[in-house]
């Protein structure tokens, strides 16, 4: 991922002082390739040590790795305008307009969570899924909706999975499941009371935990064995659910596609699956 676009995602997590590094950065991309840690410091009001510790929280070893990958970023801005994403659909805007700034939103959404999973996390989730005894999806809102979807893929497959969104069924179902039994969370925020409450549950009866969340540090995130990440700009509030949605359901296709190709079993349940709805839609005509 972009390193201004995670700055962007993390600037609200941010201690007080990293954010005015990280508003500096956003403002003054450009600047950066010629400050040293020192003189950034400066410039923002902060110590050297609040800088470098600034990139390392961000993922990179030091203060040169960072100046490295703002430099690659501005060097990668679109020329476009249109293509910026600063700043949400207008009221005014026309349809022509309005459609360019929506797809050039999905587009950047999509490309940015898949750079924000690595390939072997998808692959470790795929081969927890298939190990699974039972799988309990749940969500609030549209990330259930998301939920409901991925699970009629995994049942298409032949996998034991249920979508569930009701607090009480979670706990009464899940006080029943062992060690060989998952939790799949999709949750945008990862803070949502209900998400964070059945979570810690499934912390309790040891579970294996897997979630689907924001990019931002966030409580259901912590309390997985693995997280996946969805990348919706948080400041396009008007259509955060649309993107963050787009990108939940990226991940959960691109799952079901890894699923069907590791396994002949699946792809048999899958072939069983479609003929039967396929024989029923020939009936009902």
């Amino acid at each position: 991922m972009a390193v201004l676009q995670k700055i962007a995602l993390l600037q609200a997590k941010l201690r007080s002082a990293e954010q005015a590094i990280a508003a500096y950065v956003l403002a003054h991309p450009q600047l950066i390739r010629q400050l040293s840690s020192q003189e950034l410091a400066q410039e923002v009001g902060v110590s050297q040590a609040t800088v470098v510790r600034f990139t390392q929280k961000l993922g990179y070893k030091g203060y040169p790795d960072f100046k490295f990958a703002v430099a690659d970023s501005v060097h990668n801005l679109p020329d476009e305008p249109s293509l910026s994403l600063h700043g949400d659909i207008s009221l005014t805007d026309s349809y022509s307009t309005m459609a360019n700034k929506l797809l050039a939103s999905k587009i950047a959404v999509l490309t940015n969570t898949l750079g924000a999973n690595e390939q072997h996390c998808m692959e470790q989730v795929c081969q927890a899924l298939r190990q699974a005894k039972r799988i309990m999806l749940t969500g609030k809102g549209a990330s259930f909706l998301v939920a409901q979807d991925f699970c009629l893929k995994l049942r298409k497959l032949g996998i034991n999975a249920i979508a569930e969104s009701d607090n009480h069924i979670q706990l009464v179902d899940l006080a029943h499941y062992g060690t060989k039994d998952i939790l799949f969370v999709i949750s945008e925020s990862g803070e949502t009371a209900e998400m964070i409450t059945v979570t810690q549950f499934a912390r309790e009866q040891n579970l294996q935990i897997i979630s689907l969340t924001g990019f931002a540090p966030n409580s259901v995130a912590k309390l997985s064995d693995i997280n996946l990440k969805t990348v919706a700009n948080e400041n396009t509030a008007r259509l955060s659910s649309i993107l963050s949605r787009n990108a939940q359901e990226l991940i959960i296709d691109l799952l079901f596609i890894l699923l069907t190709q590791s396994s002949v079993k699946g792809r048999k349940m899958l072939t069983a699956s479609n003929k039967a709805v396929a024989a029923y839609r020939n009936k009902v005509r």
